[in-house]
């Protein structure tokens, strides 16, 4: 259950040692931070669930009984943590699962700063994640922005037996123990979450552009800082969509999306206004956006954009509007002219 090198520390740690507890406990904290994630949609509730499990860990450590791993326990706390969190918060999602298409000729829709949209969370907290070969969907297919939208459409405990079964890989009694319910209860919860997720349209498993992905990400940096509103559109599909929370306002296919871009962000002498940093977020191309400030020269914050790809076109556009993201990406809030 428990590695030989780890039982001494581990033994501390359950019997009070706050500091061994800590060491103990760090390891799994990206992992519960996207496990947290995929029940919320948020970081920044993924990364309270992950406070409020290990404290709750804590306090509970003396019924830490070892018939499961340390890690299982774990896990047991945070989808718990998650289902009583889930019962006093709205569901998140993106405009387009929200709103019908904006027409793009008329003024953009002033934010909504309720708590009701999805949040990109960073690749690097998938990097040491692991799961059993009985899980339906890799680790990286089941944190994409289109998984994360459906999750949101689940009741709670469908959510947390989909995870834990279909993501985490886990066995049918384990799943039913965790959640304290029975082992049909949890069976047919997993039959119904299975089949929401099947005919849900915010779930489409879009093709993976192949190894001419950096070449066409480069392309579209030179777009975006060029302001070349026709090599831009020239790269998605025809049908894409371009979202833009908190605003409700989104666009759907190729014309409408250019127009908005150049009525919003191409307008006037546009080029080198945007600066754009490569990063990932749920598996997928990021960029850190950055807008050009006319007085100083300097480009601050604006966003966080993540591309949905089909194939070799971009099929959707998430433009994040939420500057405070760039810390949690590992990003500057602004870069020199030169930088």
């Amino acid at each position: 259950m428990v590695p030989p090198q780890e039982t001494t520390k581990l033994s501390a740690a359950l019997a009070g040692d706050q500091h061994a507890f800590g060491q103990v406990v760090e390891p799994y904290r990206n992992e519960l931070i996207a496990h947290c994630y995929r029940f919320t949609g948020s970081m920044q509730d993924a990364e309270d669930m992950v406070q409020e499990t290990l404290l709750r860990a804590w306090r509970k450590r003396a019924t830490y009984a070892r018939r499961a791993t340390f890690r299982a326990w774990l896990y047991k706390i945070a989808t718990n943590a998650c289902l009583d969190s889930l019962k006093k918060s709205s569901r998140r999602t993106l405009p387009s699962s929200k709103y019908p298409a904006a027409n793009p000729d008329e003024p953009f829709a002033p934010p909504i700063h309720e708590p009701i949209w999805l949040e990109p969370i960073p690749d690097e907290l998938l990097a040491e994640i692991s799961t059993t070969p009985e899980a339906r969907y890799s680790i990286q297919e089941s944190i994409t922005l289109a998984f994360t939208i459906a999750l949101q459409t689940l009741p709670p405990r469908q959510r947390a037996v989909l995870l834990l079964r279909d993501v985490l890989g886990w066995r049918s009694r384990e799943t039913a123990e965790t959640l304290d319910i029975s082992l049909s209860a949890a069976n047919s919860a997993l039959f119904r979450a299975r089949q929401t997720l099947e005919k849900t349209g915010s779930f489409q498993r879009y093709r993976k552009p192949r190894e001419t992905v950096d070449s066409l990400l480069e392309q579209y940096i030179k777009a975006w800082e060029n302001a070349d509103i026709d090599g831009l559109v020239s790269l998605i599909k025809e049908d894409a969509s371009f979202v833009m929370p908190p605003s409700p306002s989104w666009y759907s296919g190729r014309d409408a999306i250019a127009t908005a871009i150049n009525n919003m962000l191409f307008t006037g002498d546009a080029g080198g206004r945007w600066r754009l940093r490569m990063t990932r977020a749920n598996a997928q191309p990021a960029f850190g956006f950055y807008q050009r400030d006319e007085s100083s020269g300097e480009f601050r914050a604006f966003g966080i954009q993540v591309l949905t790809f089909d194939g070799e076109e971009i099929a959707t556009i998430s433009h994040f509007l939420l500057p405070g993201l760039f810390q949690r990406f590992g990003l500057p809030e602004k870069i020199s002219p030169r930088g």
